[in-house]
């Protein structure tokens, strides 16, 4: 299946989900992630603002900061992707397609160790995501490749095996579970 194939299926099965179905299956991932070495070692988190069906990141971001770590949200300037620090939810907009983002470019996340937890549309067991086609994180992820990367998906979005690119950077765990 081609990339723009798999993007539709994606999409029409995630717009299948009811909002207990979006939050039951996230509340599960989310504890699934809090187990990891990963998020426990971790100082700062680096997480998308979910939105459009995706597996809710609100309570990560909320548990993150009660167990004392940073969290930064992703902004697009001048066409490039950049992490922001988050201290609450009032500086959210709605930017690029929708995609929620920290209204200020400033102050700019600089923890090059960070926990990045990885949207996308599929994932395989290798780590090898297909995303929404913009290729912002693979070019952020490319420029700074000591992060480590965590994506959380709902059953349906792993796959056995996807093609990658060379420009693609897979994630060093997937974190999945099924949906009713």
């Amino acid at each position: 299946m081609d990339k723009a194939a798999l993007r539709r299926l994606m999409r029409a099965k995630k717009e299948a989900l009811t909002p207990d179905m979006i939050r039951d299956a996230s509340a599960r991932l989310a504890n699934m992630l809090y187990a990891t070495d990963e998020y426990r070692s971790a100082d700062s988190i680096y997480v998308y603002l979910s939105f459009n069906q995706e597996v809710l990141t609100r309570p990560v971001i909320e548990r993150a900061w009660a167990d004392g770590k940073r969290v930064a949200a992703p902004k697009i300037v001048s066409g490039d992707m950049r992490f922001v620090w988050l201290d609450g939810f009032d500086g959210i907009v709605t930017g690029r397609m929708g995609v929620p983002e920290p209204a200020a470019p400033e102050p700019a996340a600089d923890d090059e160790h960070a926990l990045v937890l990885l949207p996308g549309l599929a994932f395989d067991r290798e780590g090898r995501r297909v995303g929404y086609g913009g290729g912002f994180y693979d070019r952020y992820l490319d420029a700074h490749r000591r992060h480590s990367l965590v994506a959380l998906c709902y059953g349906f979005q792993l796959f056995e095996r996807l093609e990658a690119e060379a420009h693609d950077v897979p994630a060093q765990l997937v974190l999945s579970t099924p949906v009713p």
